[in-house]
């Protein structure tokens, strides 16, 4: 099951036109990576920042055939933290996106692209996370 300290950290890299490349997603209290976990980073590979934004959780899940339960509240914890840090670093303003809980670390450009860092607090309530099947 699941541990209830969802605070984490994450690195979202991109290319010069802001398009996703990789992110590096890891809870800050015990340091278990977690993107390495569900295949999402390679999901979004090559996407607009608003594309993955808009992607909603359910399509995801069922497009990389996410059915175990540890999984799905990663793949959840992932799609959420970086739709939210998205939203920070954007400046988007939607109901939905809790881009509140981020702050930003820091925004270093180089001859690779962008990369941005922050610190993500756990969401104010999970969602029951259903199976895709139903």
């Amino acid at each position: 099951m699941p541990c209830s300290d969802s605070s984490s950290s994450i690195a979202i890299r991109l290319d010069h036109e802001e398009r996703f490349v990789s992110f590096d997603f890891a809870k800050i209290t015990c340091g278990r990576k977690i993107a390495a976990a569900t295949e999402y980073a390679e999901y979004c590979l090559g996407k607009t920042l608003p594309e993955i934004v808009a992607t909603p959780y359910q399509k995801i899940a069922q497009e990389l055939g996410v059915d175990d339960e540890e999984k799905r509240f990663i793949l959840y914890l992932e799609w959420d933290a970086l739709r939210s840090a998205i939203a920070q670093y954007l400046g988007l303003e939607d109901k939905e996106l809790d881009k509140e809980r981020c702050q930003i670390s820091a925004v270093s450009y180089d001859e690779k692209g962008i990369e941005v860092a922050m610190t993500i607090l756990p969401p104010k309530e999970m969602p029951k996370i259903l199976p895709c099947s139903r």
